[in-house]
């Protein structure tokens, strides 16, 4: 009679160390992008809306364009596909593989747990927890695939992701067509068909969405400033909406794509700094004279246009085409820099940091949500966007200190523990034995 094997969870001697430098590392590049959202009002893509458009401020908007928009999401995302290669592949006495299945979509039913309070609890409606878990169950299927072929299916799927963002320029482009040419037509006191009055409405809907005014951004400061309950309250909606509408309609395929991308690279051993130094350097060259010289058309075509908002919907076609290519080259200068040898110090903590992800990301909106909501010191709206980077480096230096220190004497990061022990229904250990 067979014997069910007992699973644990993965020992210090079985991880990967340059996935963990890179998950440090893009986990840190999803702060510098996420203080956007965290301190100002719809200023992520839009620095006229608040923050600053000039200076400092157009010139870190510039850099994240350029090098971090949706590339450090991007190689967050590629490491969670290579995670479930890793934790779906420790073999079960059980010949259906029903136990590890089972361990694994466990897992996930807490990371969406996890995700919600993330969102509703600790009021970060850009949170990434939710859509994983929710995804991650739709990734598993593809874990036996050859690497062709998932890279195969993630351009499939960034193909059609790409197809829905030309739609959604052209209904913008026609819409705001048709509303500039009714607009003429009223001002010259000409009678409009119902079709011209709906598209003046639509555009005006648009434009309500997309810009804000000096009323908006008092009001929305004002909310944010009053007590936890009242913000819960008021984010509600908000964080129903990014849970739903935006998931579907954007996130999903986003991450399927990148988590099979993940796998395709942890197949090939890209992701495990098992390729030659050469194929690294050709790596980084490719991806960033493609990826940034694309980056640099959205940001040109943006700035140029004052933020318009069909400019910012017409970058989005080329969305892909640029923040992969530069995913990959920011993976192929981490390999290097893992291989090289250099600043052991810092590559340790930033494995730390790594090693802690789920804590370290979780902190981040537990200490930005004290330094600009009304329970803390009520700091949203008030800082402009280079200010933002101060906080972001001051968070950095503390985790690149406090991580490898706690797992020093801890085998996990806090919510690391308590999402193994949930998962495998038993307590784990946590303090280390010398």
């Amino acid at each position: 009679m067979k014997t069910q094997e007992t699973f644990y969870p993965t020992h210090q001697t079985e991880r990967i160390n340059s996935m963990d430098i890179i998950r440090g590392i893009a986990l840190f590049g999803i702060l510098l992008m996420n203080i956007t959202g965290f301190g100002l009002y719809k200023a992520y893509f839009d620095a006229t809306n608040n923050g600053g458009a000039t200076g400092w401020n157009l010139s870190v908007w510039w850099m994240n364009t350029l090098l971090f928009e949706g590339t450090m999401r991007g190689m967050f995302s590629m490491l969670f596909g290579a995670g479930i290669l890793l934790f779906t592949a420790r073999k079960s006495e059980n010949m259906e593989g029903t136990a590890v299945a089972d361990l694994f979509f466990r897992r996930l039913m807490w990371m969406v747990l996890f995700g919600i309070i993330h969102c509703y609890l600790l009021l970060w409606d850009g949170e990434i927890l939710y859509a994983y878990g929710i995804v991650g169950m739709f990734a598993f299927s593809f874990r036996h695939l050859l690497p062709k072929q998932l890279i195969i299916i993630f351009t499939v799927i960034l193909v059609i992701a790409s197809g829905l963002e030309v739609k959604d320029y052209l209904l913008s482009k026609k819409t705001f067509d048709q509303a500039t040419s009714a607009t003429a037509k009223k001002s010259k006191g000409i009678k409009l068909t119902i079709e011209e009055t709906k598209a003046m409405a639509n555009w005006e809907e648009k434009i309500k969405e997309g810009k804000v005014t000096p009323v908006q951004l008092k009001d929305e400061m004002t909310a944010r400033s009053k007590g936890y309950w009242s913000i819960v309250m008021h984010k509600a909606s908000e964080n129903v909406r990014a849970q739903t509408i935006f998931l579907y309609r954007y996130n999903f395929l986003d991450t399927l794509a990148m988590m099979l991308f993940g796998m395709a690279f942890f197949k090939l051993g890209i992701l495990k700094a098992a390729k030659s130094n050469r194929f690294y350097w050709l790596m980084a060259l490719i991806g960033y004279g493609i990826g940034i010289s694309i980056n640099y058309y959205e940001g040109w075509l943006i700035t140029s246009n004052n933020f318009s908002i069909l400019s910012i919907s017409k970058s989005f076609m080329t969305y892909h085409l640029g923040r992969i290519p530069t995913t990959c080259g920011h993976i192929a200068l981490i390999m290097l820099f893992v291989k090289s040898g250099l600043l052991p110090l810092l590559q340790k903590a930033l494995a730390a940091v790594g090693q802690m992800a789920f804590t370290n990301y979780i902190t981040h909106s537990i200490i930005c949500n004290i330094i600009f909501l009304g329970y803390g010191f009520s700091m949203y709206g008030k800082l402009q966007r280079y200010e933002l980077y101060y906080i972001v480096i001051s968070i950095w230096v503390f985790q690149l200190i406090f991580s490898p220190i706690w797992l020093k004497y801890f085998r996990f990061g806090p919510l690391e523990w308590l999402w193994r022990s949930l998962t495998y229904w038993k307590m784990q250990p946590m303090r280390r034995v010398n």
